[in-house]
């Protein structure tokens, strides 16, 4: 069966670079970086707790807190990124919690995320059954999605990431709130995934294992930053 990720019509992968990214609060360099993440590669940023990881990917999706300020470049390809709306980046973002939209059906959620430029009701359908199916959900499409574990709200959440056609992916702890088997679980099939989509991706986590099964470099923070 084809991947979801390659039946929807979207640009060629190119490489994500964070150019001289650094963030303050109050005066206070929380971080600073520069990384360039290949095709199909995971980046993984590692550090403790408000060392700044989330902040690091709320800027580069679109969305940071004004209670930072921050400098640097967000690209992909040859495009500056960085003073687009979040809604123009199509940065697919997991976060620890699925947040699965609770007044819609299992498909419904899939459905919202397929491109418009994807039309027909029969074809939506299709295309969203059938990114349910890839990660053994096939049947699932009405059910409610407060009847589903932990882990088959991940596998919604990451299909109905995948499905929107992302430029990039930035994942934000995602397996942080799953106990250790089902961890190990998730985290293989969101970073399969991940390669096969062919897209940059960003992990932000405190946890060695992640980092390792991302496979791919790691950039540690949380230490003082000088200026």
């Amino acid at each position: 069966m084809q991947d979801i990720a390659n039946t929807i019509p979207a640009t060629r992968s190119k490489s994500l670079m964070l150019s001289d990214v650094r963030i303050r609060l109050a005066g206070r360099t929380l971080l600073a970086l520069s990384a360039t993440v290949m095709p199909g590669e995971i980046l993984t940023v590692m550090g403790p707790s408000g060392s700044g990881k989330s902040t690091l990917l709320a800027f580069a999706g679109g969305f940071l807190d004004p209670a930072f300020v921050a400098s640097g470049q967000i690209v992909i390809g040859d495009e500056d990124l960085t003073r687009l709306a979040a809604d123009r980046r199509h940065a697919g973002i997991l976060f620890q919690d699925p947040l699965l939209f609770p007044h819609l059906s299992v498909g419904g959620n899939i459905l919202f995320a397929i491109p418009q430029s994807i039309r027909g009701r029969r074809a939506r359908r299709e295309l969203a059954e059938q990114a349910l199916d890839e990660v053994g959900l096939s049947g699932f499409f009405d059910r409610d999605p407060e009847t589903l574990s932990g882990g088959e709200k991940a596998r919604v959440a990451l299909q109905r990431v995948l499905i929107s056609a992302p430029r990039f992916l930035l994942l934000d702890e995602p397996f942080s709130k799953l106990d250790m088997a089902l961890r190990q679980q998730t985290r293989d099939l969101v970073f399969s995934k991940a390669r096969a989509s062919g897209l940059p991706a960003v992990l932000v986590t405190h946890d060695r294992a992640d980092a390792e099964a991302a496979g791919g470099p790691v950039i540690e923070i949380g230490r003082e930053v000088d200026g």
